[in-house]
């Protein structure tokens, strides 16, 4: 980051948004919101028009930072989570050859009402036993694909069920609460390089931190740039999209999450997304008893 600058944070409180700089804040207009994911203000003039004179009040927790758009992601950009996925599946050769490709990996994760936002919580199927969070950062594009800003999630993912056979990829990576994103959105002002950035995640455990783990950004396999393009080719998204870009933090295949886990996703730059995880009953319901 250019030094004397202050990083642009776009934060969700409920309908209500906020455009955090250093101590000061400004409300949002919803209607601005939406201008800007459809790509009809660029961030420069979304900042300029939006300048903070509030004082930042700080929330224990946020809503996703989502408006309309759909969330999708990209899988095996990093070499721990290639070693981690060629370890688990009985077709490993399936994700050792898509590391190396020049097609990446990208799927559909979650639509945007299904995301969790820090402070909520996080769903684990009944019909798992191995369940792990991926911690990762997202891209945060306009309707044209290019970069609106960055935020941070968690990918929350059934290793024994896609493991067997990748065909299961879509039950292991989407069911309820399987996607939490925020605290915020740091604007992409060109004020910094994200790649520079690093993520820490930590599992507590009845009070206990029973996993720790970080990864620098500049580890990503696949430039940002080259994630959005294939994620847009031949696609319409006119609300936008956020992509998450993968993760290089793999618990031990020993671990997985167990119902009341704390799960803190951390960047110095974005901030801390929290959640605490809860199992499923088989129609969804969180406490795992229908």
């Amino acid at each position: 980051m250019r030094s004397g600058m202050a990083l642009q944070r776009l934060y969700r409180r409920g309908e209500g948004w906020l455009l955090r700089s250093g101590v000061l804040a400004s409300e949002v207009p919803q209607a601005q919101i939406a201008h800007l994911f459809a790509g009809r203000t660029s961030v420069q003039d979304f900042v300029a028009q939006h300048k903070p004179t509030l004082p930042y009040k700080a929330a224990d927790s946020s809503d996703a930072p989502v408006f309309m758009q759909e969330i999708w992601a990209a899988g095996v950009t990093y070499r721990r989570s290639r070693e981690a996925r060629v370890g688990e599946s009985a077709s490993a050769s399936v994700y050792d050859r898509v590391y190396d490709a020049e097609r990446p990996q990208i799927f559909f994760k979650a639509c945007p009402g299904k995301a969790a936002g820090s402070g909520g919580w996080i769903g684990l199927r009944d019909d798992s036993r191995w369940t792990v969070p991926e911690p990762e950062l997202c891209l945060v594009a306009d309707a044209q694909g290019r970069m609106v800003g960055y935020t941070l999630g968690d990918d929350v993912s059934a290793r024994d069920i896609e493991g067997p056979n990748p065909l299961y990829q879509p039950q292991a990576k989407v069911f309820r609460n399987s996607c939490a994103l925020g605290p915020c959105v740091v604007l992409n002002d060109g004020s910094f390089d994200p790649l520079d950035w690093s993520i820490t995640m930590t599992i507590q455990r009845a009070g206990a931190t029973v996993f720790s783990g970080s990864a620098e950004l500049r580890q990503l396999k696949r430039t940002p740039s080259e994630l959005l393009a294939a994620l847009f080719r031949c696609q319409e998204l006119p609300d936008g999209a956020v992509l998450m870009t993968g993760t290089g933090i793999v618990p031990p295949d020993e671990f997985a999450l167990s119902a009341g886990d704390r799960v803190a996703i951390s960047s110095p730059e974005v901030g801390e997304l929290v959640s605490v995880v809860r199992l499923l009953s088989r129609s969804g319901l969180p406490g795992g008893a229908d």
